[in-house]
Parts: C-alpha cells; structure tokens; sequence
C-alpha cells in the first residue's frame, strides 16, 4: 500500500464515510474526467488529533486514489444532482465524485463545509499561539517606530542592503541640492546688497551735485540782485 497514503493513517480517525465513484481532471486537457476506480469506493473524512490536519481518504485496491489534506481554501462544488468536486493544489488535480443519490452529494457537501470550518480554525489558534510565543515579532522598538515615523517611505526593490543605499544616496542628494539652494540665495543677496549700494552712492552724489547746483544759483541770484541796485535811480530818469 502507498507509503504516503499510510502517513500516520494510525493516528487518524474517521469522522464521515460515503461511498462513490472517484474522477479525477485530465492532466492533459484540465477539462475531461478520468476514472479513479471502476466502481463505488469508499471515501472517508479522517482528522489527526496530534497534528489537527483533516483529511479526504479513499482506497480503491492497493493504492490511495484520493489522499486530500482540506485547507480553508478549499470549495467543495456541487456541479450536477448527484455529483461534486473540488480541486486540491499540493496534489495538483481535481477530484470528481459520483454519488448514487442526491442526498448522499448533500450529506458530503455539509460534512466537507463542516471540516473545511474546522480547519480555518485550527489555522487561526495555531496562529494565535505562535504569536503569543513570539512577540517580539508584533512589537517593533521604538527607535524604528521613530525612524519610520519621520522618514519617507521607500520602495525596497531587491532587499534592505539596496534600501539602506537608496536612503544614503537620497540623503546625498537632498543635502547637495540644500546646498546649492543656499548658495544661490547667499549669491543672489550678495548682488542685492551690491546694487543697493550703488544705488545709494548714485543718489548721494547726486544729491551733492543738486546741493552744489542750488548753491551756485543762489549766489548768482544774490550777483544780479547787486548788480541791478545801483542803477535803480538811474534807470528810472526820463530821457
């Protein structure tokens, strides 16, 4: 008998058994059904309490044509009255069952249902106890907590060595960009403050050349106004 199937079969326990002809899809087309048995086997579900996996088991003469582990992910689908499958990917098929009335493809759906249930379950307590064993790995410390909190986001292409240089090489770039910035600010003061300045300088020269323009008119006002005092008398004569 296959090894495989035999697995720790010992320890297992059925929990549901009906009898049907087994199918499974066609590797070649993944649309015909081939076969499993040539006539109504029995197909059983059978739970490991040790190890809390659930298992579809069927014998048909010396070897196991179905040896199917359910996982919460699994959909059993009833597709005709009296027939149903489901797919399982570790064994990479599709298994087909023919069952002789349609209650007894209802009375399999339910229990499939049932034990699919059961095993989401068992995922999340098996979950729940690895996190309570483990929890450093919910908890992150706080000084990556304050690193992610006031660094930006970024994308990790091949792993945290290439994000690690990315963030160096971001920083690098960033800081001679500010760098640039300030110097160009520093430059930009520097030619305002150098034009004010010469700016100031043409206006008090100016200035100065008013100042001086104003005081040679008024000195010239004040040289006519002598000038024309003495001949006041004079100019006022008739011919």
């Amino acid at each position: 008998m296959n090894k495989s199937y035999l697995g720790s079969l010992g320890l297992e326990q059925p929990i549901f058994s009906a009898r049907a002809h087994v199918f499974q899809i066609d590797p070649a087309t993944k649309r015909n059904w081939l076969p499993a048995s040539k006539h109504a086997v029995t197909v059983s579900f059978f739970f490991d309490a040790s190890r809390s996996v659930y298992r579809v088991i069927s014998v048909g003469g010396t070897k196991a044509i179905i040896n199917s582990t359910i996982t919460p992910n699994m959909t059993f689908t009833k597709t005709s009255q009296k027939f149903g499958q489901w797919a399982d990917s570790r064994a990479n098929t599709v298994y087909g069952l023919g069952f002789s009335t349609e209650q007894q493809l209802q009375q399999f759906a339910e229990k499939f249902k049932e034990v699919k249930e059961a095993a989401r379950l068992v995922r999340e307590k098996s979950q729940e106890r690895f996190e309570l064993a483990n929890p450093a790995l919910n908890i992150a410390a706080p000084q990556e907590l304050s690193e992610e909190r006031h660094s930006p986001p970024l994308l990790t292409v091949n792993g945290p060595g290439e994000e690690k240089l990315f963030r160096s090489r971001s920083a690098e770039v960033e800081l001679t960009a500010e760098k640039e910035r300030v110097r160009k600010m520093l430059s930009e003061g520097s030619m305002c403050e150098i034009n004010l300045e010469a700016e100031l300088f043409t206006l008090q020269d100016s200035n100065a050349k008013l100042v001086a323009a104003l005081q040679e008119a008024n000195s010239s006002v004040e040289q006519w106004k002598n000038q024309i005092k003495p001949c006041d008398s004079d100019c006022l004569r008739p011919l």
